[in-house]
């Protein structure tokens, strides 16, 4: 990691490498240094509190850091151990990787180890046991060479096989590493190098290097000679011509194919010369300091130069971007690096991609998946998770005392559902949807009312018409044969409007079939409650004409007759039916019967049903029907002992009793009915009461008229009852 060494840059500035932070410092007064490091990555140096004037072409171990998790990102790797040393190198990128791993997002640490300095083997033991046996796949090592490979060393020791290991920039391309027993546990890591790059013309002017006395001791190194014979110990050598052809030479100094820290040398050299560039065009008058003045080579002080180094911006021939951020970091940039075993078993340090930050485009990872060697029997790249991931339809629960990586799925709860991997809660679904039963999506909610397409509702729905069709034909059967005594017995009218009233019962009944829509929900009420009236009325006045009618026939009983003539009978029957029609009137206008989507009986289930609004009115409606049916029943059952001819007051008494029956059981049937059960019970009881009223009221003359005519007289119908009475 160190390049010590002295340069000089026009006289003006002296360049010297410092040990403390690997930087090279450029003073022209020692008390006020500007420093430019093409080595130092510790991320403190980002503090301009504390090192206001120090620039850097080498990213900071912040950067570093970040490159790593976009690695594990790319990969999915979200359970990782990390290693570090025990100085500020590892302190740094300890806090950096477990604060910057935490607000990504991307994973969390399976252990944190510090490398020891010391050759504590029983400590390395412990940590490599460690790795052995946690379940994290994917070893993070941010440390110098000689740490990693006394690790490494124990590594092999205990057969740790089947780990990703990912090496930062201190031993990526370390070749003291790379030895072949290393291989079989190293193949396969990822490492992040320092960016290499070119500099144009730099072997022109190596090969052009002659010996002098700055460079005589490289000269004798390279071409094994001596310029003065007496430096030879022992046997003598060749002595030194200064004629030797550099081109010939095998010198690593000459291998220009992986410039990386010299590469950040030549960044910050230019750094330096586009700073001194841009002051030495300043025009007078225009000048950046006081007075619009310019600084001259001559009264050049350090912080004048720092003005143009924050300024700096070029792009390097090899196309790399140079300029500093408000702390002094160049635009960082690493390459991504993989050990890849030649057939010859010596290890390749391959470039698989980069890892950079741009001005405009922020962080980038980019990587050719079809050059990395893995390291495993599969080839492909290894799964290093806590927990699996929770599919959607599932939400994570964090498992007590364990990193936030380990969880366990749960099951959203019914109505709740989850759409994406690893969700952390399960949201509601809106009003009228579901959850799928997979729990990721929501459906809308099955729907259920009293339908015309489901068995019930046909049932009901074809019922109904055939009351009304049998009240049709009843009350074409009465029609035909208007003129008979049957027909006109205790006014026929009053039996052609009954028959009507029951007519309109049996249809009412279809408004509690569908849908509830609002004129439904509105009218099926009033129509029933309206309809029952107007045929109780009917009842209640055909069972007091039957009375009077009795009495009339008596000595002395002529004048009941008169206060029961015809046009009484139909005002009595009007005015009963408007006073129902009053209470629907009051009760639509003050609380209407509205749909109501009812979702209590079922979560996943929209039950359609009338809400009554207004439950005194409801109350109100059936008090009132009840009330007319128990009068009709009174008065019947009082004249159910009258001559069998003379009078229906039998049937009206069984007609009555069937009907209060029937709605006496309805109460706690419907109370008890949820949904549409409850609509079905209303219906059925519209239907029996209906029915019953038309089959006592309406059979026994259909009987007479159809089956036996000679029992159609005056005299049959009259004849006994006088006779008895």
């Amino acid at each position: 990691m160190h390049k010590p060494g002295d340069v000089v840059l026009g006289g003006l500035f002296e360049v010297h490498y410092t040990s403390v932070f690997h930087e090279w410092t450029f003073t022209s007064e020692p008390q006020q240094p500007i420093c430019k490091g093409y080595f130092a990555t510790c991320s403190c140096l980002s503090n301009r509190q504390k090192f206001p004037s120090f620039f850097r072409t080498i990213p900071s171990d912040a950067f570093q850091v970040n490159a790593v998790i976009q690695i594990l990102k790319h990969f999915g790797w979200t359970w990782v151990g990390l290693l570090v040393t025990d100085d500020d190198y590892g302190f740094h990128v300890a806090q950096s990787f477990q604060s910057d791993l935490v607000q990504s997002g991307v994973g969390c640490l399976a252990y944190l180890e510090v490398l020891p300095w010391d050759s504590n083997s029983g400590e390395l033991q412990r940590i490599v046991n460690m790795i052995k046996t946690s379940t994290a796949r994917v070893v993070i090592v941010f440390a110098h060479e000689f740490h990693t490979f006394r690790l490494i060393e124990e590594v092999v020791q205990q057969n740790v096989t089947g780990r990703q290991w990912i090496a930062s920039e201190a031993w990526a391309t370390a070749a003291v590493i790379q030895a072949p027993s290393f291989l079989p546990y190293l193949g396969g890591t990822l490492g992040i190098a320092i960016r290499r790059g070119e500099i144009p013309g730099l072997m022109d002017f190596l090969l052009q290097i002659q010996p002098d006395k700055n460079v005589s001791q490289f000269w004798e190194h390279t071409f094994k000679c001596r310029f003065n014979p007496a430096d030879w110990a022992e046997d003598e050598g060749a002595l030194c011509t200064g004629e030797e052809d550099m081109r010939q030479a095998e010198t690593e100094f000459l291998d220009l194919s992986n410039l990386r820290p010299e590469y950040n040398v030549y960044k910050a050299v230019y750094a330096l010369t586009y700073a001194l560039d841009a002051m030495l065009q300043c025009e007078p008058g225009k000048g950046p300091f006081s007075g619009n003045s310019c600084a001259t080579l001559q009264t050049l002080a350090p912080w004048q130069l720092l003005n143009y180094l924050q300024k700096v911006n070029f792009t390097t021939p090899f196309g790399d971007q140079v300029s500093f951020d408000e702390n002094g970091d160049a635009l960082p940039i690493y390459d991504v690096m993989n050990w890849m075993q030649l057939p010859d078993g010596i290890v390749e340090v391959q470039y698989v991609g980069e890892v950079k930050r741009s001005a405009f485009r922020g962080e980038e990872l980019t990587l050719d998946e079809n050059k990395i060697f893995w390291n495993f029997k599969s080839k492909q790249p290894p799964h290093s998770v806590c927990s699996e991931n929770c599919p959607p339809g599932t939400r994570m629960a964090r498992k007590k005392g364990q990193p936030v990586c380990c969880f366990d799925c749960i099951l959203c709860s019914d109505g709740k559902i989850s759409n994406r991997t690893n969700s952390r809660e399960c949201f509601s679904c809106p009003e009228d949807f579901w959850s799928s039963p997979q729990r990721d999506h929501c459906i809308p909610k099955k729907t259920e009312f009293l339908s015309y397409q489901e068995p019930l509702g046909i049932c009901l729905t074809s019922t109904s018409l055939l009351g009304t069709f049998i009240c049709a034909v009843v009350l074409g059967i009465f029609t035909y044969h208007r003129s008979t005594p049957i027909v006109r017995a205790n006014n026929s009218e009053l039996s052609f409007l009954l028959l009507l009233s029951l007519k309109l019962c049996f249809l009412c009944s279809l408004l509690f079939i569908g849908q509830p829509r609002l004129w439904t929900c509105q009218l099926r009420h009033a129509a029933f409650g309206i309809s029952f009236v107007l045929c109780v009325s009917c009842i209640l006045v055909k069972t007091m004409v039957v009375l009077a009618v009795f009495k009339a026939s008596k000595p002395g009983g002529g004048t009941s007759l008169k206060w029961f003539s015809p046009t009484l009978q139909r005002g009595t029957v009007f005015a009963l039916t408007c006073i129902q029609a009053a209470v629907c009137a009051v009760w639509i206008a003050s609380a209407s019967p509205v749909p109501y989507k009812n979702t209590q009986y079922h979560n996943d289930k929209i039950v359609y049903e009338c809400e009554v609004g207004s439950t005194l009115g409801f109350t109100v409606l059936l008090s009132y029907i009840g009330l007319l049916a128990i009068l009709s029943f009174m008065l019947a059952f009082l004249g159910r002992n009258l001559p069998d001819n003379f009078n229906e007051a039998k049937f009206i008494t069984f007609s009555m009793l069937i009907f209060c029956a029937v709605w006496i059981a309805f109460i706690p049937a419907y109370i008890n009915s949820p949904g549409k059960y409850a609509d079905a019970v209303e219906v059925f009881a519209i239907l029996a009461s209906s029915f019953g009223l038309l089959v006592a009221l309406f059979g026994p003359k259909c009987y007479i008229i159809l089956l036996r005519p000679e029992r159609n007289t005056k005299k049959a119908i009259m004849g006994r009852g006088i006779t008895k009475s």
